[in-house]
Parts: structure tokens; sequence; C-alpha cells
């Protein structure tokens, strides 16, 4: 990549649709191709500055704000996704289940990462800027693991972005998984709350553990489906937002998810594998949140991909 010189020193006035954004990720939207080394540094240097003064990293732009951006050597960005892979995104396109000017509600398959990074060159907020070029803002709302299928908030505008962020803090977005899990989930198991902490392995891959001492609080809330004689499909709803939080609940419950090749049971993935499952049966199927353009309740649902409700049809019910 050519790194290309920005001469002139820039001042940008903040208009209200970035209110609230930090300055480090306002400047790696604006210095696209700089690493993010390079920006920590020239905010520490006092080069980037507010209204004049120097800030800090973590410094929440307001509207009216005046931004100084001195001239950096910005590297030429390549293609998020290489054209030679174009057509390995579009189908994409069909996985749309709402879109407005604001937002995108999109039914992520499985294996596929909500973004690049880790050996991937791209994911699905990569493929999704494919898709819509002309789209000047598209940004995750929230994440689902790569293995998990199911509804994703994209949104299209930092004044919709920062909503639905408000509401996930206000835990108002109601959000509904179905799992099959090994063995007869107990009626009377309505929710498991068992503080969650994530570990980093030395090969920088993400473990989550119950740590009741220095872990965070969390919470799923389960309803029984339909029990089968070697699993139950559950519903569950997730009340904290945590890494890996369903399928460490469901674990610790005793009753590990089909599929799951970090948190599961290789007996039970081996029986669910012969019966023709080969992916996590965890599926993001319904959110409730508050649209704020539209100024209503909005429920949008995805049913379970077809491989599932066959499977599910080759269980033995109870």
């Amino acid at each position: 990549m050519k790194p290309e010189l920005q001469h002139s020193v820039r001042l940008l006035t903040i208009d209200a649709e970035y209110e609230g954004q930090r300055i480090d990720n306002f400047l790696r939207t604006e210095l696209k191709g700089v690493p993010k080394s390079m920006i920590y540094r020239i905010v520490r240097k006092g080069e980037v500055r507010v209204n004049k003064k120097r800030i800090k990293p973590e410094y929440k732009l307001l509207a009216g704000d005046i931004v100084r951006i001195p001239p950096v050597r910005v590297a030429e960005r390549e293609d998020p996704v290489p054209s030679n892979k174009l057509s390995e995104v579009q189908p994409l396109e069909a996985a749309i289940v709402y879109e407005d000017d604001a937002l995108i509600v999109i039914n992520k398959p499985s294996g596929l990462a909500v973004h690049g990074g880790s050996g991937l060159s791209y994911g699905l907020i990569e493929g999704l800027r494919a898709l819509r070029p002309q789209a000047r803002f598209l940004e995750l709302v929230h994440r689902l693991d790569r293995d998990t299928s199911g509804l994703l908030l994209v949104a299209k505008k930092r004044s919709m972005l920062r909503n639905l962020h408000e509401q996930l803090r206000e835990k108002t977005i109601d959000k509904h998984y179905l799992a099959l899990v090994c063995g007869d989930w107990p009626a009377k198991q309505r929710a498991v709350k068992a503080p969650l902490r994530k570990f980093e392995m030395p090969t920088g891959d993400r473990v989550v553990k119950v740590d009741t001492k220095e872990g965070k609080p969390s919470e799923t809330r389960f309803k029984i489906l339909q029990q089968f004689t070697q699993a139950t499909l559950v519903e569950c709803s997730p009340i904290t937002g945590r890494t890996h939080q369903i399928r460490v609940h469901t674990l610790h419950g005793g009753h590990p998810i089909a599929g799951d090749t970090k948190y599961g049971d290789a007996q039970f993935d081996e029986q669910m594998g012969k019966l023709g499952l080969n992916r996590l049966f965890l599926h993001a199927c319904r959110l409730r949140f508050f649209h704020p353009v539209l100024e209503e309740q909005m429920t949008v649902e995805a049913p379970l991909e077809p491989s599932l409700e066959r499977l599910l049809t080759r269980l033995t019910k109870r």
C-alpha cells in the first residue's frame, strides 16, 4: 500500500450526529488507513485538539466542538472485500429481513464472523459495506458469535447507533434465542445467574468461565419449548450481554448446547452429528426494540434454517 500525505491541517465542526462519540473512535473513522497506534500518539502529543485544547482519547464529543486534525500519512485502503470475493457476500442481500434509511436487520448465517480480524480478511459488516458502497455509515449495534446464526442490528446512522446502544444499556431490547441443549432441561430452572469472566488464552483464543469472585453479573432466562429423549429445545433470553453468555450458562446448568466445539459435550455432539447437525444449534430468533425514527416498538423474527428444522424432526419427542 502506498502512503499518501495529507498536507494541511483540517478543522472539523462536530454536528449533533456525532455527539457522544469518543474522539479516538471519531479519528479512526476520519483517518481511515492510519494505524490505531498513530492515532493515540497524535492525541497524546496534543496534535489533535478540541476547541484549541488538548484532550484525552476517551473525550466524548459535543455538538459544536471544533476538532483540529493534523497532517498525517494515510495508507491507501484496500477494499474490505476483494473484488474476486464479492460473489461470496452477495447472499447477504437475501439475508436482510428489514431495512430503512436508519437501520438494517439481517439474519446472519452460522460460520460468518460479524467483522474481519483474527486471520479473517472480512466479516458480515465488511460484506454489507461492499454491498452498500454508497452508505456513509454502517456499524454493528451488537454482536453474535461466529457460529451463532440469527438476527443482528446494523445502524445506518450514528444517531440510530447511539439510541440502540442506550436501549441495550437500559436492557429494553428483548433478545430471544433458540438452543438445543443436551439432556432434560429441568422445568424449575427458569434462569441462570452465574457471574462470568473472560480469559485470554496464550493462543489469543477467548474462553469464558463462571467466576463467583471476579466475574461480571450475568443472567439468562430459559423456557422449555420441546423435550426430546436426548435433548431439550429451549428459548433463551439473555438479560445481560456477556461474551458467550448463553453457551456458558447452559454448560453451567449441566446442559451444553449441541454442536458447541468450545463448551459442548463431545458424546452428545457425536450423536447429533449422526443426525445431520454440523454447526452450533444456537439461533437468535426474535428481537424487540423501539425504533426512534418510526417511534414504535418493532418485533423482527427469523425462523430456524432448514437443516436445524430437519434435525428436530429426527429427534424423538417425549
